[in-house]
């Protein structure tokens, strides 16, 4: 990855993370691995919402201007307070004072960025990778921020030695650093959609080939 350049991840990707030793979820563009904030805080019972949406998007939990808690007049007290109605959770006061709350935990966690792991796509798609040497064929979902050197990275599981080849589209060479679509490959998905047509039947193919081929010699 190139320096300055965040790690984008996948919806399918974050929801992966679903267990109670395993806790991330993404809100407002973000992905967080939340595991550390539930180890910290095992056993208590405040954990039971974030636990409860581990691999899920919580965008809905916050204020998209101000990045904070949603918040709402309580009418019972006409004080303005955070809103949750999914359960309290770790971080929020409770709703009148307590004994036994302590808010020495320094910054909440929801504005702690020692928790970010990188940045939710806003759109994926799905593209065929085709290796000309093995005939292998893949198909994977990619980030449609991603430039080819980052899908490179996607595609290493399948194939270690992928940066040994030159990828091209429509025989002509790809450029590593530039996306799909400034490689010229549109994302025609919502087109494809909206004429009835079956869009994974028309998913862009990408070639390989094998930089040392002696056939090409």
């Amino acid at each position: 990855m190139a320096p300055g350049r965040p790690k984008y991840f996948t919806p399918n990707e974050v929801s992966l993370h679903n267990t109670i030793k395993d806790v991330w979820v993404s809100y407002l563009g973000k992905v967080y691995d939340l595991t550390p904030l539930c180890d910290e805080y095992a056993g208590d019972i405040l954990l039971k919402p974030i636990i409860a949406s581990a691999g899920k998007d919580i965008s809905h939990w916050f204020d998209s201007n101000t990045g904070d808690i949603r918040t709402h007049i309580d009418p019972s007290t006409g004080i303005r307070k955070y809103y949750a109605p999914h359960g309290r959770f770790v971080h929020i006061p409770p709703p009148c004072p307590a004994s036994d709350w302590s808010n020495d935990f320094g910054r909440p966690w929801w504005k702690d960025n020692k928790y970010e792991v990188g940045v939710l796509s806003d759109k994926t798609r799905l593209i065929r990778i085709i290796n000309t040497l093995t005939s292998q064929e893949q198909t994977i979902e990619v980030c449609c921020e991603e430039n080819m050197n980052e899908i490179l990275q996607r595609y290493l599981k399948y194939n270690g030695h992928a940066a040994s080849y030159t990828w091209k589209y429509d025989g002509i060479p790809l450029s590593m650093n530039k996306t799909l679509k400034d490689n010229g490959i549109e994302d025609e998905d919502i087109e494809f959609y909206e004429l009835g047509m079956d869009y994974e039947l028309w998913t862009p193919a990408m070639h390989l080939y094998f930089n040392d081929d002696l056939t090409e010699a």
